[in-house]
């Protein structure tokens, strides 16, 4: 290997560690134009491409790292899977891809994982658990795997065999500590579900430590007051402006706490036969990045930027959900950008998620979450962050009163159809029975909510906080300090 080569091999790789990916992807790409025999640069440029976002340029890449013999080759199945699940929500092709690495690799934990994950999406229960069983006759203590098996069964019953199962990789020092926090809250939910309740809140209480202490960044209190400052500042009031494209064509925007119901309200709407449920976009976030610092750099955008940025998105849905008439765009915390949504899109509807705030509080800490949410492993960095959101929220309330509706999750599981038709008509839809029909939807499900939304309608989960009372006194108190009612 000549010396030229070599060094944009080591830039691109520094690059690379960086997380510079727009820089490491060209250095690849450039190596690659003269020596295109190097099946791991094929693959070090598919993972650049893939972090930037460039999604078919990315599997392109891994089909050269392929072709030209590069090692693991069910690894890196196992990834053009993962792009064609996550991002280009294109399910055949994923498990196409995962079958190919599992008929390389038959034993390969990622290829199993994923798959069962991608029949959890779809709803397929005992397709799922059986991945999982797959793994675990062969590593009975696959932390991961448990869990995951865990996760999929009924949520009130057959859990007792695989409680101890949990219980020892949980305490196990080898066990790698992202695989033992993942059980740890399998393990919580087992035993929330046997209603073995102070067990449950100890499991949880360990799983959120495990979780906190791989978490780099704590988070930030100060910091987070000032953001919703900074956002109130950058858009303090309703600005009127006409869109040729919003005129015609606007997502429905579906945010919230995590956990206060976004997952079903999308269900419901999606029920309708001219809605797609687009899922959790990231679209509109990707746009904050690039604005950054954000809010102070969407201030001065022109309406000729504004409507670009609206071309830009719908392409990108009509590219994953080609023929669609209307879209469901459910990222939780676009409450965060919903000054912006509406300068893009100025007739978007936005339905909010909002549920008892005991229990929205307790379900985000029940929950394994991304570290990048640094609040969720803390019930009271949980409780300031929902303090925060409320107020943002009341901000966006006052300036969009007609575009904003609070879609309750409590008052919706007691009566259903009255509050579906409210929401159905606040969006102009005429009723569709199709909406209430939650069991009977097939489509993709791609959150914690996703054995839930395809059960019949209940009201357990109403009212859950109560099992945990005594572990959240203070927590009371201090939403009470703040304005919030607890009930």
């Amino acid at each position: 290997m000549d010396a030229a080569v070599g060094e944009l091999l080591r830039e691109a790789a520094i690059r690379r560690e960086r997380g510079q990916f727009a820089e490491a992807a060209r250095a690849y790409a450039a190596v690659l134009s003269v020596r295109p025999n190097l099946p791991d640069a094929w693959y070090n440029l598919a993972y650049s491409q893939r972090m930037i976002g460039a999604y078919d340029q990315a599997l392109t890449s891994y089909d050269e790292a392929l072709a030209r013999g590069a090692p693991h080759p069910e690894e890196i199945l196992v990834n053009k899977a993962v792009i064609y699940s996550d991002f280009l929500r294109d399910d055949a092709n994923a498990e196409r891809a995962l079958r190919a690495a599992l008929s390389l690799a038959p034993d390969s934990v990622s290829a199993l994982l994923n798959l069962g994950n991608l029949h959890e999406d779809r709803g397929e229960r005992e397709a799922a658990r059986s991945c999982y069983e797959r793994i675990l006759e062969r590593d009975g203590e696959n932390a991961r795997a448990l869990a995951r098996l865990a996760n999929a069964l009924p949520a009130d019953g057959g859990a007792e065999d695989l409680l101890d199962r949990l219980h020892k990789v949980v305490r196990r020092p080898q066990t790698l500590l992202e695989e033992r926090t993942e059980a740890a809250f399998a393990l919580g939910r087992l035993l929330d579900g046997c209603a073995r309740y102070d067990e449950a809140f100890h499991a949880y209480a360990m799983a959120n430590e495990l979780s906190r202490s791989q978490t780099s960044t704590a988070y930030d209190r100060d910091g987070m007051e000032r953001l919703v400052d900074q956002i109130i500042a950058a858009f303090p009031q309703a600005v009127a402006r006409s869109s040729a494209l919003s005129e015609h064509w606007s997502p429905i925007f579906v945010c919230g706490m995590f956990r206060s119901g976004s997952t079903l309200a999308e269900q419901v709407i999606s029920g309708h036969p001219r809605v797609t449920a687009g899922g959790e976009l990231e679209m509109i976030p990707a746009l904050a990045r690039k604005l950054s610092p954000f809010p102070a750099g969407a201030v001065s955008l022109n309406d000729a930027q504004l409507d670009q940025f609206a071309r830009s998105y719908r392409a990108a849905v009509s590219r994953i959900f080609p023929g669609h008439d209307l879209v469901t765009d459910k990222r939780p915390d676009n409450f965060i950008y919903l000054g912006l949504i509406k300068r893009i899109f100025p007739r978007a509807k936005i339905v909010h998620t909002v549920r008892d705030v005991m229990d929205n509080i307790l379900s985000v800490y029940f929950l394994h979450l991304d570290h990048n949410m640094n609040y969720a492993s803390s019930l009271e960095d949980i409780a300031h962050y929902y303090v925060q959101y409320r107020r943002l929220m009341a901000h966006w309330r006052a300036l969009y009163p007609d575009d904003i509706l609070d879609f309750d999750y409590d008052l919706f599981v007691g009566r259903p159809k009255e509050s579906a038709a409210s929401l159905l008509a606040f969006l102009g839809l005429d009723w569709a029975d199709e909406c209430l029909a939650l069991e009977q939807r097939k489509n993709l499900v791609r959150t914690a909510s996703v054995w839930q939304v395809r059960e019949p309608l209940y009201t357990r989960s109403s009212g859950r906080w109560r099992h945990y009372a005594k572990y959240l006194s203070g927590l009371r108190a201090y939403l009470s300090g703040r304005g919030v009612t607890a009930s």
